[in-house]
């Protein structure tokens, strides 16, 4: 298998292992692979049910990687990286909630973070550091994965003021090897330092991204979506649409994804906040894509005006261009309000509380379930409610409903923090990393 730019087919294709590393493609695109491979729908009911996430990473990754060292060590690897669990909870008998909140960090993040993490520390040079920019959760789960390998330097970037305060613990308490730096912009802004830093000559050797602009990251992704598809069809004999909580829309793109590779999985439906680039781009019937400066709300992990993985989403229809990702995909806007009404009824039709994030999926649910009440969904939780307190505490007081921590996030509290507060510049960031 070979990987190439989402800018140009004309480069010559990579490895699997080169892609990774590099993160970026020299053209400043992102990698895709040649072709995505699929499974055929005998295939897939010949494979056993109920396979873990580690079973179908051993199935479907080597078709992926293409190279018989990573694919030997991933029969080791994968029961290390995938050692939680990513299960389906029904609503109802046509609404299913996918947690994807049970790993060290409480977010989905958890799982592209520790495949990145492990896969590098097995093919990546010693003196190699790995740079990372994070709206909330991707931080904290880089953070948490690479921790275990002290010899890899790990920086973050994280947006001053827009991170809940246990999202900036998860950041900022590590030590050692993890160094944090608090940028006086928005998301946007330590994105942008990322991708300038990456393609710089002094420093493009020196860095390894772990945003989901790194193949990587987003790979893993699927496997949840593999496992819930798949498990929702044997239990309910239909196939359900997923609705995924987008920002940088890598998680997104993963489910497409999968979906390309043949896993059951009906219409994709984009739940963003208020950031709405991507739903400009629909209503512009694929006419228009126009990055928008960064709203900040309530979902602030998806605070992203400018989304990287619109690339790797518009090169995967570039032959069936927008009529046949209409087909596939739509995209609903959910505001602040809408967030915290949908907190308040979830909890009083199902005693269940969810993350803001997981609120904008709950929402499209409900708009979608107006005119189509009979359609399957996944609705995609990302992350624990715990992580966004404050935001639970303006639906349900503590005096009303108290929110326990899970243990992962329970030792966090206690760490100091450290972090260094920098302007939005590559140039005020490179002033603390020395060559």
């Amino acid at each position: 298998m070979k990987y190439y730019s989402t800018r140009s087919s004309q480069q010559r294709g990579c490895s699997f292992s080169s892609a990774l590393l590099a993160g970026l493609a020299p053209d400043g695109g992102l990698y895709v692979p040649q072709k995505i491979p699929h499974f055929s729908s005998e295939e897939l009911a010949a494979w056993p049910c109920n396979l873990s996430l580690s079973d179908l990473a051993i199935k479907i990754f080597p078709a992926w990687i293409g190279e018989k060292t990573l694919e030997d060590e991933l029969t080791t690897l994968a029961p290390q990286i995938f050692n939680f669990e990513t299960p389906l909870s029904f609503l109802n008998h046509n609404t299913a909630i996918l947690e994807l909140f049970h790993g060290p960090t409480a977010a989905f993040k958890d799982i592209g973070a520790r495949f990145l993490a492990a896969v590098f520390a097995t093919t990546a040079a010693p003196e190699k550091r790995v740079l990372v920019a994070t709206s909330g959760d991707t931080g904290g789960a880089v953070a948490a994965a690479f921790h275990h390998y002290p010899a890899i330097e790990v920086v973050i970037l994280y947006p001053e003021a827009k991170v809940s305060p246990m999202q900036e613990m998860q950041l900022t308490t590590w030590g050692k090897n993890v160094q944090a730096f608090c940028v006086r912009g928005d998301f946007d802004d330590c994105q942008r330092m990322v991708k300038e830093l990456l393609l710089e000559p002094a420093y493009a050797g020196d860095f390894l991204s772990a945003n989901s602009i790194n193949l990587g990251r987003l790979l893993p992704q699927t496997l949840y979506y593999a496992q819930a598809s798949l498990s929702y069809q044997q239990q309910q004999g239909r196939t359900a649409g997923v609705i995924v909580p987008t920002g940088n829309l890598g998680n997104g793109v993963a489910a497409l994804w999968a979906k390309a590779m043949g896993f059951p999985i009906g219409e994709v439906v984009l739940a963003t906040n208020s950031n709405q680039a991507i739903a400009q781009y629909f209503a512009s019937a694929g006419k228009n894509w126009t990055p928008l400066p960064t709203i900040t709300t309530l979902a602030n992990a998806m605070d992203v005006g400018n989304p990287s993985n619109m690339e790797r989403l518009l090169h995967l229809y570039r032959e069936g261009g927008f009529k046949q990702l209409q087909t596939d995909v739509s995209t609903i806007v959910v505001n602040d309000q809408e967030i915290l009404l949908t907190m308040k009824k979830s909890y009083e039709q199902w005693k269940q509380l969810f993350c803001p994030h997981t609120a904008t999926a709950l929402f499209a649910r409900e708009v979608i379930s107006q005119q189509r009440k009979h359609d399957d969904w996944i609705v995609v939780a990302t992350a624990h409610p715990a992580k966004f307190k404050e935001i639970v505490e303006k639906v349900w007081p503590s005096s009303l409903l108290s929110l326990p921590l899970p243990s992962s996030l329970q030792s966090i509290i206690a760490r100091p923090q450290a972090k260094k507060t920098i302007p939005a510049t590559v140039s005020a960031l490179k002033h603390y990393l020395p060559k």
